[in-house]
């Protein structure tokens, strides 16, 4: 038995049992980190940090004081600060900052004693749909298409985390989702990608992007995995003004129930452009599956959903440029060497010129831009204005269904360097699905179906109201068990 390709529910059961200890589990996936070089998923490997918390799980299993994730090894996307642990959301101008302090969210996941591999690779500063952005290089998918032996993207930004997790080098990892970026990397790597409800989870000590969007949540090989991530991960925090005073489920619970009567939305906004693609036929196979347990479909509009692409764009990098403000090589991070008569201001231009990526530096501008005086009437006042009416449409959908189905992503992971080289709109329209749902604060999850004719994994969307995890989670495991999607990428890597 490959103790690797096991999630974190069965994983559980053989620690419990005594079956296999937490130390042997930890040196298991530690030996799969070091074969897999060539997917760049791990960026920096905290193995002593994760051998003594090892050592500690196998001393506490059994004992009143085991938690639910004892002993269980995960990734952590390298957005989330982690106290003396280098963090620097993938970008050089955070080089070799050690934080202080520790997430509540990665805080949460050692209170429940989980096993910390290392820190994950990822776009920039979370700003990438492929994971081309990173200083560290690019995470590499660890599928293959059939008809060629390109690399792959595994999605962005949290790419390194859904390699990761794909390629059997944790149970399970951390990610955050602003503008799909937990959803499309599960979509492209075949696993299980949760962006929760806006404030369900805390922000505080993920290095921020755009506050109004951003959310972490879990990224699983199965949806009970999910389930179980996603409890350790939420809950209220006095830290973060955006986090919500909501109880949280025992999301694990409410798996396995009947969805018969549930009603399901089929947005007609929401349409693949070729007709007789394979993603389609899956959606339709899944629209199949749902109307075999009883769901009811109805087609739906979104009629504000064309907006949602330019409103993001114009609102994301805005706030971006904000919070990307605070680098300027004065506290901390990577500070640019001066000439003998440079300025504070020549400081300043020189780190954030040589320690800012090209498509960062594009969001800043974008975002400076549309705040500054004479265009914040005509670009952020108006987005935000259809922002509220994207919100309005989903408030009104959900009068009618409980849940909205749509693809994940337009088509399977594609190959590096292959888009926005020249055009980064292309690479902007991969996000054409997962954006609405965080424009209107929504949990939305992406579940694997199937392979396309490439034999790469295509992923469907479960959107839902404020809160409805339980229920996205709980449809999801159903059309899980029904499909049985069980494939998982050849180990070309090791």
């Amino acid at each position: 038995m490959n103790l690797t390709e096991l999630g974190i529910k069965d994983l559980r059961e053989l620690l419990n049992n005594k079956e296999v200890s937490a130390t042997e589990l930890t040196n298991a996936f530690i030996r799969n980190i070091e074969e897999s070089s060539k997917l760049n998923a791990f960026i920096e490997k905290t193995f002593d940090k994760a051998l003594m918390q090892a050592a500690e799980a196998d001393r506490i299993i059994g004992t009143e004081s085991q938690r639910s994730l004892c002993g269980i090894p995960l990734g952590i996307k390298d957005l989330f600060c982690c106290k003396d642990v280098k963090t620097q959301a993938a970008s050089a101008i955070l080089e070799n900052f050690i934080p202080p302090y520790e997430s509540t969210v990665t805080q949460k996941i050692w209170n429940e004693q989980a096993i910390m591999l290392g820190k994950l690779n990822m776009d920039e500063f979370a700003m990438g749909s492929s994971n081309e952005t990173s200083t560290y290089g690019s995470a590499i998918n660890p599928w293959r298409s059939s008809a060629s032996d390109d690399f792959l993207t595994p999605g962005g930004s949290s790419g390194g985390s859904s390699a990761a997790v794909a390629a059997n080098l944790c149970a399970g990892a951390t990610g955050t989702d602003t503008g799909g970026s937990i959803r499309q990397p599960a979509s492209f790597t075949g696993t299980v990608g949760l962006k929760p409800t806006y404030g369900r989870c805390s922000r505080w000590g993920i290095i921020a992007f755009a506050s109004s969007f951003d959310q972490a949540g879990p990224i699983t090989k199965n949806v009970t995995d999910n389930a179980i991530l996603l409890k350790a991960m939420s809950g209220f925090d006095p830290l973060d003004s955006t986090s919500a005073k909501i109880e949280v489920p025992d999301y694990e619970k409410e798996l396995g129930k009947n969805i018969k009567g549930l009603r399901v939305g089929l947005a007609k906004e929401y349409s693949l452009q070729k007709g007789d693609s394979e993603a389609k036929k899956k959606l339709e196979q899944i629209i199949s599956l749902l109307e075999t347990m009883g769901a009811e479909i109805f087609e739906v509009s979104l009629p504000h959903t064309e907006f949602a692409l330019p409103t993001y764009y114009v609102l994301a990098p805005a706030e971006a440029s904000s919070n990307l403000a605070r680098y300027d090589g004065v506290r901390y991070g990577h500070r640019a060497n001066l000439d003998k008569n440079d300025t504070i201001k020549d400081l300043y231009e020189k780190t954030r010129s040589e320690g800012f990526g090209t498509e960062v530096k594009r969001r800043i501008l974008i975002g400076t831009y549309v705040l500054s005086s004479g265009y914040y009437d005509a670009y952020y006042k108006r987005a935000q204005k259809v922002r509220n009416l994207i919100k309005n449409d989903f408030d009104k959908v959900f009068k009618k269904v409980d849940l909205i189905l749509t693809p994940t992503t337009p088509t399977s992971a594609f190959p590096l360097g292959s888009k926005g080289t020249q055009d980064p709109v292309e690479m902007y329209m991969n996000d054409i699905f997962t954006v609405p749902a965080n424009l209107a604060g929504l949990p939305a999850l992406s579940l694997p179906v199937g392979l396309d004719e490439l034999g790469l994994p295509l992923g469907v969307q479960l959107i839902g109201n404020n809160w409805q995890e339980p229920l996205i989670l709980n449809t999801a495991f159903n059309l899980e068990d029904a499909l049985g999607f069980g494939s998982s990428p050849k180990n070309w890597w090791a």
